[in-house]
């Protein structure tokens, strides 16, 4: 089933562990309201691993539509504590907060991928990792921000692991790939699969 790859993503990490592994594809962002879907979705019970798995989703069919032959590659990650599901922060203060309820805690990050081509959903996957924040004083969370200024906005957990958020913690369980939001070798394996690839 060899056709052409197009990730629905915005995400410049998600295209850099694409073009990294040597995947030939295209990126095109998605245009839906994730706020709208996950809202809604939230409203129904919905597990923060099936919240990851509709938005992957609905970021798959969007950007399908203008790929009708392609194989659309739909990811989406969603950071859980208990049954609070967290969103990017929308301000300094927001991100504060996120540090603040995260001390101490472990939390678990979601990451979904969906394939799609045409109308067909050809996969399903989830993979999670559970990440242990040390406890963080109010003074080091607001030097912790104060250096890493507005970059804590563009993560759900106002953290970038990859950067000085990797301070914040004191264990990790969990695949590095499923952290920045794609887990590649589940991926990998499908489009071996599928032949879109080589195996």
């Amino acid at each position: 089933m060899a056709g052409s790859l197009v990730l629905a993503s915005a995400s410049s990490f998600r295209r850099m562990l694409l073009d990294n592994a040597g995947i030939a594809f295209q990126a095109q962002a998605a245009d839906i309201d994730e706020r709208a879907i996950e809202g809604e979705i939230e409203r129904q019970g919905s597990s923060p691993e099936e919240v990851a798995l509709v938005l992957a989703e609905a970021k798959a069919r969007n950007v399908g539509q203008a790929f009708p032959d392609a194989i659309i590659i739909g990811s989406d990650q969603t950071m859980s504590l208990g049954t609070r599901v967290y969103h990017k922060p929308r301000d300094m203060n927001e991100a504060r907060d996120h540090l603040l309820s995260l001390s101490g805690k472990v939390h678990q990050l979601n990451s979904a991928i969906v394939l799609t081509q045409g109308d067909d959903i050809l996969w399903k996957h989830v993979s999670s990792a559970r990440l242990s924040v040390r406890l963080l004083s109010p003074d080091f969370i607001d030097a912790h921000l104060a250096r890493v200024g507005t970059n804590a906005l563009s993560s759900v957990g106002a953290y970038q692991l990859e950067g000085e958020g990797i301070q914040l913690f004191d264990a990790i369980d969990g695949d590095y790939f499923t952290i920045l939001g794609l887990p590649m070798l589940p991926l990998l394996e499908k489009l071996r699969d599928l032949r879109v690839i080589d195996a």
